[in-house]
């Protein structure tokens, strides 16, 4: 199992879709085989097309407003005392996180397909907040699946979603989160293919969904890149690239650029949902050494109980309660390309209230595990190395969690 120089990693799986020959592939009925070759076409099609790739530039600097900051946390780095923490705000983007550039893609798939409807899941909220814009901007109608527990802890991105236009379809089975959502919204689209698009969230699902989630957060890196060389002058000698990861898009946007380089130059650290400390309920695949089993169309790392079951999630982040995780992660992890961790839940909050005591920022749960590991790290390191977090969501969609945890911040 090897990576392979100058192919994007989007790429690099076999004929049957699979990564390392065991991660992702496209695990789905009968039903969806022609709906599934017809988006793979299309897109591989779009992905080409110059006047498409105009469209998609036009829409991610005048919509969402790329490039997004590249700053450093001086204040943080001073108090740390150790490597310099830099931090990628792609909370900057139009609605506040990185989901908006996967939504926008879709919208325009969906408009180049000459559908009407576009369906999507969501934890968070981001994704279906992300969709729900996209799809006024481009005048779909738009239907999202979300867990009746994350509607109950989301509501500021419930509410945005409302606002403009979407339907939110609560899910009530299973544990009520992302993983029931995500499995709802695909059997929807089962029944509705022929005027519908279906917009998966996250670099999960058969493999054509991961494809396109990935080349479209592929932005954030490639926007680092040119920020690293203008204060750097070249890719500086000691990077470490730290990412939450849950389904995993934000990290492989934030990574895409940086995967060919020697990882003693730039390491890519990903860290996942431990859970709350004193619960043996977790959201971490990758660095609590889960098996592979099969979730939502592909094979990956997946949290699973004795009988082979998905097991049950638990995190105070709703962007990260998943209990799998992106092929292309597992296939990042197996060839030790990238190193996985986990943060818990208190690890976060004190790490978001580390950051607010600080600096002018305000992280949303999911980053604030990435942080938290910036945070342990840093202090053991040479302050010519530059840890750069991906501060990829704003908390104003945790507020009420905020409060209730930390109160008044």
């Amino acid at each position: 199992m090897k990576l392979k120089k100058n192919i994007p990693l989007i790429d690099q799986h076999d004929k049957h879709g699979f990564w390392g020959g065991k991660f992702g592939g496209s695990y789905i009925p009968e039903t969806l085989k022609k709906p599934i070759e017809d988006l793979t076409i299309k897109f591989e099609k779009l992905r080409r097309d110059r006047k498409f790739l105009n469209k998609r530039d036009f829409y991610f600097n005048n919509y969402i407003g790329s490039p997004t900051s590249f700053v450093k946390l001086e204040n943080l780095s001073n108090h740390l005392d150790g490597a310099q923490i830099w931090a990628k705000i792609v909370s900057e983007a139009n609605g506040g996180a990185h989901k908006i550039y996967n939504a926008t893609v879709h919208a325009l798939i969906c408009k180049a397909m000459g559908k009407k409807y576009i369906v999507g899941d969501t934890g968070a909220g981001y994704a279906g907040k992300m969709l729900s814009m996209a799809a006024k901007k481009f005048g779909l109608k738009c239907k999202i699946f979300m867990g009746a527990k994350d509607i109950k802890r989301q509501k500021p991105n419930c509410d945005a979603m409302k606002k403009n236009g979407a339907e939110i379809v609560p899910v009530y089975s299973g544990s009520q989160t992302l993983v029931d959502a995500v499995s709802e919204c695909m059997r929807y689209w089962v029944s509705n293919c022929d005027n519908t698009h279906m917009c998966v969230g996250s670099t999960v699902g058969p493999n054509i969904f991961v494809k396109i989630c990935g080349w479209s957060t592929s932005q954030i890196s490639r926007e680092l890149k040119v920020q690293l060389k203008k204060e750097f002058k070249k890719i500086p000698k000691k990077i470490k690239l730290i990412n939450c990861v849950g389904g995993g898009s934000s990290a492989y946007g934030f990574w895409s650029e940086f995967i060919d380089y020697n990882k003693k130059q730039v390491e890519l650290i990903g860290v996942e949902a431990g859970g709350p400390k004193k619960s043996k309920l977790h959201a971490a695949p990758l660095s609590r050494n889960a098996k592979i089993g099969i979730l939502h169309g592909a094979a990956s790392y997946v949290c699973q109980n004795n009988e082979g079951q998905i097991q049950e999630t638990e995190s105070i982040s709703a962007g990260l309660d998943y209990p799998g995780v992106s092929p292309i992660h597992c296939f990042l992890k197996d060839t030790k390309r990238a190193r996985y961790t986990y943060a818990t839940d208190e690890e976060a909050l004190n790490a978001y209230k580390l950051i607010r005591k600080y600096e002018k920022l305000n992280p949303s749960l999911e980053p604030s595990h990435a942080f938290a590991e910036a945070i342990k790290i840093a202090p053991k390191l040479s302050k010519d190395t530059i840890c750069i977090v991906n501060s990829c969501g704003d908390a104003k969609k945790d507020r009420d969690i905020l409060k209730k945890r930390l109160g008044k911040n």
